[in-house]
């Protein structure tokens, strides 16, 4: 037994020891603890309503935060598309602006390839490829240039180039070619002794018609000028007019004058004329003959030149056909002027044929006949 205390009534009372909210104050009858209790004899108040916490329920479907929640992958896709249409247009423009005739009129269409002597058609295709897209570069880079020290870092030996340049360009007009307004028709890949060299073809939208040839230097493609430009020493015009010094180096075209009739004579008559850029098939109509001994070295290489150029073989395994018109080979030509005699018209003599081709290389190109096959060349 012990004694407690009653909170209620402030009595002491006596209770069995034990757990203290199983007691009762023997005085009052109620919990002797501090609690509220209502008595017996009144009613109990109504029991407060629950209060009911919000949940943490998820959003249905259609809601504003699984909408925004579904729309950033969605807008980082539509980012990414409108990206990529963007660069494609990007990428057209600049393509159409270097070459917008071609995008124009060969939309879908890709410029002829031709193969080289050697190589498979997939090996071809692969090489010109790799090799048309910065020789595109360059040609536009070269032909939007303004001064021949700005062309001359677009061609092969610049170095070594650029006096040429310089004095070619200070007796002939700069080729004038807007690169916007070229088309790129057929590429075929040349076997030079050098490596290979790319050939293309050009048109531009007033008719002119041209070609240019490129070649690997030092890793990078860079233009034949010498080709390109069908450098001489001087202009031919201002040579035979009597101009200039009397020997001069030219690129030139040459045909074979009467050489059915002049077969079983010992001398080859040859008209030499100055190309025209843009209109391989335009010729001056005059040009001083000159006689060259079918049996010299010069004689010898023309002549199996001309039988190549009659078969329809191209050099250097290009199949691509002449520019020129029929009859007509390209060549490299030494040519002296002769001391004029009184009463007498101005004569020339051809010193030596360099090459039967327009490259930037000593390589004449063909072989000279055999003097014992001449009968059959003939």
């Amino acid at each position: 037994m012990a004694w407690y205390h009653c909170g209620r009534c402030g009595s002491l009372f006596s209770s069995f020891t034990g757990d203290a909210y199983d007691h009762r104050c023997t005085k009052c009858g109620r919990d002797p603890s501090l609690g509220v209790e209502v008595p017996p004899d009144h009613a109990a108040p109504p029991a407060p309503a629950p209060v009911v916490l919000p949940t943490r329920s998820h959003p249905k479907h259609g809601t504003k935060k699984t909408q925004s929640r579904r729309s950033k992958p969605n807008r980082l896709v539509a980012n990414l598309l409108i990206g990529w249409v963007v660069m494609t247009v990007l990428l057209a423009l600049a393509i159409r602006w270097i070459w917008p005739e071609d995008v124009r009129h060969n939309a879908g269409k890709t410029p002829s390839i031709a193969s080289v002597k050697g190589s498979t058609g997939d090996e071809t295709v692969v090489n010109i490829r790799k090799a048309i897209i910065p020789c595109l570069s360059v040609l536009g880079g070269f032909l939007s240039a303004n001064t021949p020290e700005e062309r001359n870092q677009f061609v092969l030996n610049p170095v070594a180039t650029a006096g040429r340049m310089a004095r070619y360009y200070n007796l002939n007009s700069l080729t004038r070619i807007d690169p916007r307004k070229v088309t790129n028709t057929v590429n075929t890949l040349l076997d030079l002794p050098t490596g290979q060299a790319l050939e293309s073809r050009w048109r531009t939208t007033d008719g002119r018609t041209f070609d240019c040839v490129f070649a690997q230097q030092g890793g990078e493609w860079r233009l034949d000028w010498d080709h390109f430009a069908r450098y001489g020493d001087y202009p031919w015009s201002l040579f035979i007019s009597g101009d200039g010094p009397a020997e001069v180096e030219l690129r030139m075209l040459v045909r074979e004058r009467l050489a059915q009739e002049r077969n079983d004579s010992p001398h080859m008559s040859l008209a030499f004329y100055a190309p025209r850029f843009g209109y391989p098939d335009q010729i001056d109509s005059h040009a001083p003959e000159f006689l060259v001994r079918r049996d010299s070295d010069d004689g010898r290489l023309l002549t199996a030149a001309f039988k190549k150029h009659a078969a329809g073989e191209s050099l250097y395994g290009s199949t691509l056909a002449s520019m020129e018109g029929p009859g007509m080979i390209r060549v490299r030509v030494k040519i002296r002027r002769l001391p004029v005699e009184a009463d007498s018209s101005q004569k020339f003599e051809l010193l030596k044929v360099i090459a039967c081709h327009w490259l930037a290389i000593d390589d004449p190109g063909v072989q000279p006949l055999d003097p014992a096959l001449k009968k059959d060349a003939n």
